[in-house]
């Protein structure tokens, strides 16, 4: 009954967000806000158009719009409660939900990482192994590899993340952060979470490097095939295209091996809130662009259904 009453003793936590700078969220709070629905509106547009060109229906672009929903599910768990915070000040957040928005936006976050290796898969693919390439790539791969990704997002995530919300939770209740994350959730526990953080720990290196290394490889591959191209003109435009992706990669990775992969998570808290500002405010906006709209395919399917939608008015 007392383990009870210790793990109930908190029922509700309070996010802090960036107190430091707290007196300048008027500030910050209508850049935030822009930059939130600039990446809603540009991954929407991208599932749009996606869905209604049928030149668009192929694996690459299949990829591409589920990458974009999960960024925008992703995002919206917590950019709102970063604007509240910035407007409003610190924000309170139930136990359950904090747990909820913790474990949704991990599952997320690592589906999107499986993702990001299927993608790439797919790149190397179709530059590589172009005669193989419909074959391997048909449509029921493709769900299966998209269904996949998300079985495994839920699969790695579940664990720690319920085991981290059976501990005793017995005060303080201020979460460094402005959203629910295992990190600052850990450090917050009365209880001795040394075996669920070595367990998180595990799980994210395996996620993380797992995918970047199937990165790794197939951006190789591509790099070895771009340099046999003939036109000095179509490896300018290859790298082009490979850089500008690879420098969005580096970001996703980089920020998430710099908040999740490390021993102990609780340390370094402080900069993780500005870290975490890159995954879920500056690549979602990059993400986009670099993939997608940049796209001179996007462009012609994009100037079609604006005609089309035109013509029938």
């Amino acid at each position: 009954m007392e383990e009870v009453r210790n793990r109930t003793a908190i029922q509700e936590f309070i996010l802090e967000g960036f107190p430091a700078i707290q007196h300048l969220g008027i500030i910050f709070f209508p850049m935030h806000l822009v930059a939130y629905l600039a990446s809603i509106l540009s991954n929407m547009l991208i599932i749009t158009v996606t869905v209604a060109d049928p030149h668009l229906h192929t694996p690459m672009y299949f990829f591409l719009s589920s990458f974009a929903f999960l960024e925008c599910c992703c995002i919206t768990i917590v950019i709102p409660e970063l604007l509240s915070i910035l407007l409003l000040g610190r924000q309170t957040i139930s136990f359950v939900a904090c747990f909820a928005q913790a474990f949704l936006f991990l599952f997320l976050g690592t589906t999107v990482f499986f993702l990001m290796g299927v993608l790439s898969l797919d790149r190397y693919l179709a530059i590589c192994r172009p005669l193989h390439y419909p074959t391997i790539m048909n449509r029921k791969v493709c769900f299966l590899l998209v269904t996949s990704c998300l079985v495994l997002g839920f699969l790695f995530m579940v664990t720690p993340v319920l085991a981290l919300s059976r501990s005793s939770f017995c005060g303080p209740n201020v979460i460094n952060h402005f959203f629910c994350d295992f990190g600052p959730l850990s450090s917050l526990s009365c209880s001795d979470t040394r075996p669920i953080d070595s367990l998180f720990f595990m799980l994210a290196m395996c996620v993380l490097f797992t995918s970047l290394m199937v990165t790794v490889v197939a951006y190789s591959h591509i790099a070895a095939m771009i340099m046999h191209l003939p036109s000095t003109k179509e490896r300018q435009r290859a790298f082009s295209t490979c850089s500008s992706h690879l420098m969005v990669l580096s970001l996703m990775y980089g920020s998430c091996v710099f908040i999740y992969v490390k021993p102990k998570p609780t340390s370094r808290l402080d900069s993780n809130r500005e870290a975490a500002l890159v995954n879920t405010v500056v690549t979602p906006l990059l993400n986009p662009v670099i993939y997608t709209l940049r796209n001179k395919q996007v462009h012609r399917a994009l100037r079609k259904t604006l005609c089309r939608r035109g013509t029938q008015r």
